[in-house]
């Protein structure tokens, strides 16, 4: 035993100089604008060691699978297709497609029509028995029942957002906090944020008291994300480039705690912002500038408010949507107007993206997404 326990020790010696590493690569998805492409969600395999990445397939998802949601319940993949008409329905659609791991095989399994079209958003309820949807032109959300095999199969909610004289609803995302008891929708249009709890019997959403949270008018809400204790939420507001920090209350309601802004001083010129990320450790948090085609640093405080840390080149044009790897070493970069993915390495200390080491030439990229499915 001792002589085998040796071998062990001299062998991990011997790894650990020679920098040899026995880890997997790890797969992400990206889903894109298919125009008449056709194939719209890609398949690729990223090596965290080597900081390399390599298209390995390349798959039928329906029209403009722009965003998608992956469920480790069923082993699927979900994308919101969107298109203001679906099979010759009015409105958007969802397609289901089972991935296997071991193969890299995606499977169409099954697709549905979703009323109000344009939808942009779409994320699992916490048992995986629901999906969530915002329709961006149709200005609505929609909850839809998934069957024993994960497949949608009936619509089971569908409110249409009224607006004011002059204005018009745009939601735009739709996902549950970490608790999972409460569903929380953000209206770019109404500048607003909508909470809800999930009947989930009927599938049907229910408005919490004192459910709907104004934000700066003009502001445009747009993605969010929770700290991994669900205190803090962040939102990053489209069209006047700020990040709007809120206190999560046991009760599901928010309080903001404090507005900043997401472009250089000076910046001239129009800017758009898109996704928002908390880096691996949530030490960091990251958004992307479209039109000063930057990603933006905050430093986050222990107290949840932010410190900027900097600004990187997205190293492209218009980042819509971006992702950190599992390992927290690296950030991809969707930029979909000059059609390429953007590997960045992350600095540990200044938590910066570092000069591209990757890139990789896709048209319209507009969701990227790690696979946890084993």
């Amino acid at each position: 035993m001792k002589k085998v326990n040796l071998l062990i020790n001299l062998l991990m010696v011997v790894i650990s100089s020679t920098g040899l590493s026995f880890s997997q690569p790890v797969k992400f998805f990206a889903g894109t604008y298919t125009g008449k492409d056709g194939k719209g969600l890609f398949l690729f395999d990223l090596n965290s060691e080597e900081g390399t990445f390599n298209l390995l397939s390349q798959s039928d998802a329906g029209p403009n699978p722009s965003y998608f949601c992956i469920s480790k319940k069923w082993g699927m993949i979900y994308a919101a297709n969107e298109v203001g008409k679906f099979k010759d329905i009015r409105g958007g659609g969802v397609t289901a497609l089972r991935y296997d791991s071991k193969t890299s095989a995606i499977e169409k399994l099954g697709d549905l029509p979703v009323p109000n079209g344009g939808p942009c958003y779409i994320s699992l309820s916490s048992d995986e028995n629901f999906l969530f949807m915002a329709n961006y032109s149709g200005g609505s959300a929609a909850v839809i029942k998934l069957d024993d095999k994960g497949i949608p199969v009936a619509v089971t909610d569908n409110i249409i957002y009224k607006a004011p004289e002059g204005k018009s609803s745009h939601a735009h995302m739709i996902s549950p906090g970490p608790s999972g008891k409460y569903i929380y929708i953000t209206d770019l249009g109404l500048d607003r944020i909508v909470i809800y709890t999930l009947d989930p019997v009927s599938g049907k959403l229910q408005e919490i008291p004192d459910g709907i949270v104004k934000v700066t008018e003009g502001a445009g809400p747009r993605h969010f994300v929770f700290s991994s204790d669900g205190k803090k939420l962040f939102v990053i507001c489209e069209l006047n480039s700020t990040i709007a920090v809120f206190d999560v209350e046991a009760t599901g309601n928010l309080k903001q705690i404090q507005t900043v802004k997401t472009l250089k001083e000076g910046f001239v010129g129009e800017s758009f912002c898109a996704d928002i990320h908390l880096g691996k450790k949530g030490d960091f948090l990251y958004g992307s500038n479209r039109g000063e085609n930057t990603i933006v640093t905050f430093k986050v405080g222990s107290d949840g408010k932010l410190t900027l840390a900097g600004h990187t080149t997205c190293g492209g044009a218009w980042p819509r949507n971006f992702v950190v790897d599992p390992s927290g070493k690296y950030l991809l970069v969707g930029n979909e107007r000059s059609g390429n993915i953007s590997m960045f390495t992350i600095d540990k200390k200044t938590g910066l993206p570092q000069v591209p080491s990757k890139d990789y030439t896709i048209k319209s990229p507009a969701c990227l997404k790690f696979s946890d499915l084993k």
